[in-house]
C-alpha cells in the first residue's frame, strides 16, 4: 500500500504531495507536525498537569476511583500525567495509527502500560461495556482537541459525543472551560491582506474589481503571531470583549450559534478587522489559566510564552463600516461545529437581517480563491509597486511587446500605463484568468491587455501573434517555509549571496552547484540558516522576499511580511563565539529538471580563523 504525504514547497510555501511506500517511516511525518511544538510548550504542559492533578484530587476526595478518558492522546503525555497524578486508570484514544503505535511504545517505556490503554479509534467509535473498549464511563475527561481557532479540530462534536456516550454526568473536565475574546480594530496593514486596494501608477488610479470590494472574502481564519504585530499597526475601536464561552464539564452542543456583544466605540474609524484569541481555565475556580493572549495585552510582555501550534486569529469583516466614537456598535460571533466568523452592525439594527449575519462568509469574486493573503499584501504594498514601476520605466518603450508570466500579477497593467505597444499576461488556470479579466474590465483594459490561459512551457509564438520580442516577468538535506517576520530571531552573520539565477538566459540542462562558507560574526546560539530570493529588476532596483534591510549592529532582522522564507534547521543548536572564528559551510545543487535545490549546511571552524 502506498500513501500520499504532504510536503511544503520551500520556494512558494504551497502544499504538495509525494507518494510514499508502505516501508516509509511515518515518524518523519510526526516530527514535521505540531506534536513537537506542543511537547515543548512548557507553559501548556505545566497548566495541563496542574489541572489534571486538581481534577484527580477532587474525584478522590469524593471517595471515587479516578477513571480518565484522554481524547486525542497523541504521544500519551496527558495520560501519563494523569497516572502520575494518581489516576487509577486511563483510556487514551488516538485515531492516527502511526501516532497510536508510538504512544503504545512511549507508555510502555515509561512504565505505565498497566494503567493506560491506547485505543486506536476515533472517539465516536469507542464502545463502553464489559466487551467494549472501555469497561465503564470515565469520570475525568482530558482532551487537547484545540487549534488556533479553538474549535477547528472538531472539539465540539467530540465533546458532544463524549458527554452522551463516554463520560459520567457531572464529570470533571480538563480544561474546564474556554473563553474566546475579540477586539474590533482598524488596520491598514491587516486590511491589505483581505482585498485588492486602489493604487496609483504613472498618474493613473488602478482600481479593484467591484465584485471583490463587496465580497465577504475567504472563509478560512488567518492565524498569525499577533505578538509580532506592533500595537502601532492597528487602531482599537473596542475593548477586548469576551464573545464565546464553553464549559467542557457539561454537555456541549455543536449546533450553530449566534452571539452578540454591544459596546460604545472607543474611537472613530473604519471597522475592518477582528483580532481574536482564547484562554482556558484548567480548573472550575479559574486559578489555573492557559492563555493565548498576545504579548501586548499582558502587564509583563517579557513573560509571554512562545507558541507555534496555538497562535491568534485575524478575522476580516465582510465589509468595512465607519463608526463614530461613543456610537453603540453590535459585534456578532457565529460558529458552526468547526469554525467561527464575525460581523458588525450599528446597535440600532441588532437583530435585523439575522440570516445574513449567521451565514458563513463565502468568496463570490473568486479572487480570494486564487490569491493568498500574503499575495494580497504584496499587491497592495506601495513600496514594492514603486520598485517594479521604476524598473519597468527603464525598459518599456513605445514599441515594447510585454509578456507577464505570473498568476495574478498587476505588472501587465503597469507596463500598459507606462506606454508598452502590446501587453500579454499568462494565467495558469481558468479561475485566475477570470479574476484577471475582471480586474482589467474594472480598469477599462478589456481587449487592450490580452489574457492567455496556458502554462509557460505550452506557450508558442502563435500565442503572441508571432510577436516574439517580449519582456518576461516571472515572480516566481530540506528547508522548511516559515514567515520569519512572525518569529523573533537574530542574525549571527551578514547576508551572503549563495546562488544566482539569470532569467535572461535559457534554463540550463545540467545541475548548478554552489559551495562556500559564511562567517559568523555575532555571538549566539545558531539554530539554522534562512534562505530567500532577491529579484534584481534592474542593475539598481531589487525586490527582496527576505530581509527588507540589512540586520542592525545587534543582528535584529526585519523580514518581508508577504513571503515565507526557507529555513534549514540544524539537528541541534550550535554556539557561535562571535569572533569570526566560526562559520557555516554550504553546498547547494539546483536540479533544473525538477526545480529542487539539494542543500547541505555544516557548522564548524572558520576557514579564515587562525589559532594562537
Amino acid at each position: 500500500m502506498k500513501t500520499f504525504c504532504g510536503r511544503a514547497n520551500p520556494t512558494t510555501g504551497g502544499l504538495g504531495w509525494v507518494e510514499e511506500s508502505e516501508e516509509y517511516d511515518y515518524h518523519q511525518e510526526i516530527a514535521r507536525s505540531s506534536y513537537a511544538d506542543m511537547l515543548h510548550d512548557k507553559d501548556r504542559n505545566e497548566k495541563y498537569f496542574l489541572g489534571i492533578r486538581a481534577a484527580v484530587r477532587r474525584v478522590k476526595s469524593r471517595g471515587q476511583q479516578a477513571v480518565v478518558l484522554d481524547i486525542g492522546t497523541g504521544t500519551g503525555l496527558l495520560s501519563m500525567m494523569a497516572v502520575s497524578a494518581g489516576a487509577d486508570y486511563c483510556y487514551a484514544v488516538e485515531v492516527f495509527k502511526p501516532m497510536a503505535d508510538a504512544a503504545v511504545r512511549i507508555v510502555e517505556k515509561n512504565g505505565f502500560s498497566d494503567k493506560i490503554k491506547i485505543i486506536n479509534k476515533h472517539s465516536t467509535e469507542v464502545t463502553v461495556g464489559p466487551e467494549g473498549d472501555m469497561q465503564s464511563r470515565a469520570n475525568i475527561l482530558v482532551t487537547e482537541l484545540f487549534d488556533t481557532e479553538l474549535i477547528g479540530e472538531g472539539a465540539l462534536p467530540s465533546y458532544e459525543h463524549a458527554h452522551k456516550n463516554l463520560v459520567q454526568t457531572g464529570c470533571e473536565a480538563v480544561p474546564h472551560r474556554a473563553t474566546v475574546y475579540a477586539q474590533l480594530v482598524e488596520s491598514e496593514r491587516l486590511w491589505s491582506w483581505a482585498r485588492l486596494l486602489p493604487l496609483r501608477v504613472g498618474g493613473r488610479e488602478v482600481v479593484p474589481n467591484p465584485e471583490e470590494t463587496s465580497c465577504a472574502g475567504a472563509p478560512i481564519v488567518c492565524d498569525i503571531q499577533l505578538s509580532q504585530i506592533p500595537p502601532t499597526h492597528f487602531h482599537p475601536l473596542s475593548e477586548v470583549l469576551p464573545m464565546y464561552r464553553v464549559d467542557f464539564s457539561r454537555p456541549v452542543s455543536s449546533s450553530p450559534e449566534r452571539l452578540t456583544a454591544s459596546f460604545p466605540a472607543l474611537a472613530s474609524g473604519s471597522a475592518q478587522v477582528v483580532l481574536s484569541w482564547w484562554d482556558m481555565d484548567m480548573d472550575p475556580e479559574g486559578t489555573i489559566i492557559c492563555s493565548m493572549a498576545p504579548s501586548w495585552t499582558l502587564p509583563n510582555p517579557e513573560n509571554f510564552p512562545w507558541r507555534d501550534h496555538w497562535m491568534q486569529c485575524v478575522y476580516f469583516l465582510p465589509v468595512e463600516m465607519q463608526v463614530t466614537e461613543g456610537e453603540m456598535v453590535c459585534l456578532t460571533l457565529c460558529h458552526d461545529d468547526y469554525s467561527l466568523w464575525y460581523n458588525i452592525q450599528p446597535d440600532s439594527q441588532e437583530g435585523g437581517d439575522s440570516e445574513s449575519l449567521i451565514s458563513r462568509p463565502l468568496c463570490t469574486c473568486q479572487a480570494h480563491m486564487v490569491w493568498t493573503r500574503p499575495r494580497f499584501g504584496e499587491l497592495n504594498d506601495p513600496k514594492r509597486t514603486d520598485r517594479y514601476v521604476e524598473a519597468l520605466k527603464t525598459i518599456v518603450r513605445p514599441d515594447s511587446v510585454c509578456l507577464s508570466v505570473s498568476d495574478g500579477s498587476l505588472l501587465p497593467i503597469f507596463a500598459h500605463i507606462l506606454g508598452a505597444h502590446k501587453v500579454y499576461t499568462l494565467e495558469n488556470s481558468r479561475m485566475s484568468k477570470k479574476v484577471m479579466e475582471r480586474v482589467l474590465a474594472a480598469n477599462d483594459l478589456t481587449g487592450i491587455i490580452q489574457v492567455l490561459e496556458s502554462h509557460p512551457q505550452q506557450l508558442t509564438s502563435n500565442s503572441l501573434g508571432d510577436e516574439q520580442s517580449s519582456l518576461d516577468f516571472s515572480e516566481s538535506r530540506e528547508a522548511e517555509p516559515h514567515p520569519l517576520w512572525e518569529y523573533p530571531c537574530r542574525a549571527l552573520s551578514e547576508p551572503r549571496e549563495v546562488m544566482t539565477f539569470d532569467f535572461r538566459q535559457r534554463v540550463p540542462e545540467e545541475a548548478l552547484k554552489s559551495e562556500g562558507s559564511v562567517t559568523l560574526s555575532r555571538k549566539g546560539r545558531c539554530h539554522g540558516v534562512a534562505l530567500w530570493m532577491d529579484y534584481h529588476l534592474t542593475d539598481d532596483i531589487s525586490v527582496s522576499t527576505g530581509l527588507t534591510q540589512p540586520p542592525n549592529q545587534q543582528g535584529d532582522c526585519e523580514w518581508s511580511p508577504h513571503r515565507k522564507q526557507a529555513v534549514y534547521f540544524f539537528s541541534s543548536p550550535w554556539e557561535s563565539a562571535g569572533d569570526n572564528a566560526s562559520s557555516i559551510t554550504y553546498s547547494l545543487t539546483f536540479q533544473p529538471a525538477t526545480g529542487d535545490i539539494i542543500m547541505e549546511f555544516i557548522p564548524g571552524p572558520s576557514r579564515h580563523a587562525t589559532s594562537a
